[in-house]
């Protein structure tokens, strides 16, 4: 089995694991309390009880503020630890980690500014412990938790529930099965009226748990003695009583020394006619080692339970974080890679959908075999090319001087006006993909499970990509009007050169025939073949470059919109997340409050008992 210096140093050191991670009992039915798990031995008694006093000694220093009320407002761990001989003493608090005390009178007032750094410079209280280890030669492994005196009345300064609040904050500690309590009671009092006895008898009513300290023997009206208590006669416990001989006010005041006053003590006992027969087992150093050989013994009964309790607790928050999701670093860089992280997560899912991985990509490939070809068979080309729109036209297009054969700027103005209505059915295509895009975007967002704990950068995500979207669509609408534009700025001449030659034959068109005359119905339905063939030569034209632009419109709209929006969508948000500071990252990351709660309170809870793990292991057993 281990020794008894490591086991007391196990617990010493996982109780300030509990500590430094918000860890100290008081009923938080939230997740269980390691240190409600830990074997402790609790200092119980009224004012002025002496319990200070009973401390001290087994200290061999004066440490402890002391006046008059209230005095300890917060449970002090008082962790003692035996070094060689020779060696210096020192203190260390826990919330000044490396660094040591020499002047026990600079650790009183460390203990009393610790103190009043919680509670302020009142006289309330508070269950924050502080944490207090000394390294002498002069102690025995030990840990006791000093708590705020027991009270029956405010005095001025404190609310009116102070008395019900301390014996609250007492009975949180003592009413558990693991803690040893060490009550102290004043021998020159009526056991029966003992607050701190009243307490033990409440919450351990066998008294397996009750270590019983008589103090101020020396005190007692001549003529009588302690003896039927510390006998147990008076009042039985499974443990024996000691008896403590304290140090008088007079010796406090002149400084006398502790080893000093431990000397006197043994003498007062080997000396007394009353309690001599009792000496051995009386006095300040017997309580002190008594206790020590118990605690090491009842740790040592503990130890499976506290192990058990440690792995299970591990599993079972493990399993909670899992679910919660692993907290977020506090330093801008690991909360700016976790961001890209997240926007990776959405990319991907954004990617499989435009690749086929998930539904919806197919969409696009809809617009472009359905919508754009239906949309251009819609065109009004047949209004267009009319005999009466072309005759307009052409006619228009000549001014004064009608054309000789072939009317160039009347089929110029004819392709022109057709090639126009391209532009429709062109833009209609980039925004019906410009819409998919967005809608996948929405549906990638809404697949990434990543994201769902961070609505803020959800929306910003969103933002930022359909402000991509934006931009493509703008740059996909420019160049498929760019490529209708093309069309129109320079016509496919060889398209008109193979076109058969008009033959014009009017009859006599040197006379002057007379209206309804059948030489002028020749003319009328020549003029109008003329048209017509006008108007088929530009639809058949206009029918090639609508070929032309079914299939150049897509590949534009895919290279503007569809590859940029699967390579760049989320670059220009990359550029401007790398230039944001802490606090803005930290905002990207919020969460709903409970929960971001809930989780930095497990995982506080999971690093303490990894924490207390390696503590346990860190221990050589030996079977």
């Amino acid at each position: 089995m281990a020794t008894m210096e490591s086991l007391i140093g196990l617990v010493n050191r996982i109780q300030r694991a509990c500590t430094a991670l918000g860890d100290y009992g008081g009923g938080d039915q939230a997740f269980s309390s390691l240190w409600d798990a830990l074997p402790s031995v609790a200092v119980v008694g009224g004012q002025s009880s002496g319990k200070s006093s009973v401390l001290e000694s087994i200290v061999g220093r004066d440490f402890l503020p002391r006046g008059s009320g209230i005095v300890t407002r917060r449970p002090l761990v008082l962790q003692l630890q035996k070094t060689e001989d020779g060696q210096q003493e020192y203190a260390e608090f826990g919330h000044l980690p490396r660094r040591k005390f020499s002047d026990f009178a600079v650790v009183r007032k460390e203990i009393q500014d610790e103190t009043d750094r919680i509670t302020g410079k009142t006289k309330q209280i508070s269950p924050v412990p502080i944490h207090l280890s000394i390294y002498s030669p002069n102690v025995v492994n030990l840990t006791l938790i000093d708590l705020p005196g027991l009270t029956k009345v405010a005095v001025e300064g404190q609310a009116e529930s102070i008395v019900e609040d301390i014996e609250n904050m007492v009975r949180s500690y003592v009413e558990k099965p693991n803690c040893i309590i060490l009550a102290i009671t004043p021998a020159n009092q009526d056991i029966a009226t003992s607050d701190a006895i009243k307490l033990a008898r409440e919450v351990d009513p066998s008294g397996d748990r009750t270590f019983g300290v008589l103090t101020k023997l020396d005190l007692m009206d001549k003529g009588t003695n302690a003896i039927e208590v510390l006998e147990g006669r008076a009042y039985r416990l499974q443990h024996p009583w000691v008896g403590i001989v304290n140090r008088s006010q007079a010796d406090i005041n002149k400084n006398v020394d502790m080893m000093a006053a431990r000397h006197k003590e043994r003498e007062y006992f080997a000396t007394s006619p009353d309690y001599g027969h009792l000496a051995s087992k009386m006095g300040s150093e017997y309580l002190a080692k008594l206790l020590s050989r118990h605690l090491e013994s009842v740790i040592k009964a503990r130890i499976p339970s506290i192990i058990s309790l440690i792995n299970k607790s591990i599993d079972e928050l493990e399993a909670e974080m899992d679910h919660l999701g692993r907290p977020i670093a506090l330093d801008a860089g690991a909360q700016l890679y976790t961001i890209l992280e997240l926007c990776r997560a959405f990319d991907k899912i954004f990617k499989e959908h435009l690749d086929g991985g998930r539904p919806g990509g197919d969409r696009i490939y809809g617009v472009f075999d359905n919508q754009l070809p239906a949309a251009l068979k819609k065109l009004p080309f047949d209004r267009h090319l009319s005999v009466q729109n072309v005759r307009k036209l052409v006619s228009e297009a000549d001014g004064y001087q009608p054309h000789l054969i072939a009317p160039e700027q009347g089929y110029r103005r004819l392709i022109e006006g057709s090639l126009n209505y391209f532009r429709g059915p062109a833009e209609a295509s980039v925004d019906a993909v410009h819409l998919v895009l967005k809608e996948l975007v929405r549906k990638s967002i809404g697949e990434c499970q990543e994201l769902k704990r961070f609505p803020t950068l959800q929306s910003t995500i969103a933002g930022a990509a359909n402000e991509s979207l934006e931009r493509f669509r703008e740059e996909s609408k420019k160049t498929v009007v760019r490529l209708v534009d093309m069309e129109s700025s320079y016509l496919t001449v060889d398209f008109f050169r193979k076109l058969p030659q008009e033959v014009e034959k009017a009859g006599n068109p040197g006379g002057n025939p007379r209206e309804n005359s059948p030489a002028a119905q020749n003319i009328d339905r020549y003029a109008e073949a003329h048209f017509r063939r006008i108007g088929s030569n530009v639809s058949s034209y206009v029918y090639m470059i609508s070929e032309t632009l079914r299939n150049s419109i897509p590949k534009a709209v895919v290279y503007c919109q569809v590859k940029e929006a699967k390579q760049n969508l989320l670059n220009y948000f990359y550029t401007q997340i790398g230039r944001r500071e802490g606090k803005q990252l930290s905002e990207l990351l919020d969460e709903d409050p409970a929960l971001m709660d809930r989780r930095l309170q497990c995982a506080k809870r999971l690093e303490l008992y990894k924490k207390a793990r390696d503590e346990v292991d860190s221990v050589a057993w030996v079977r």
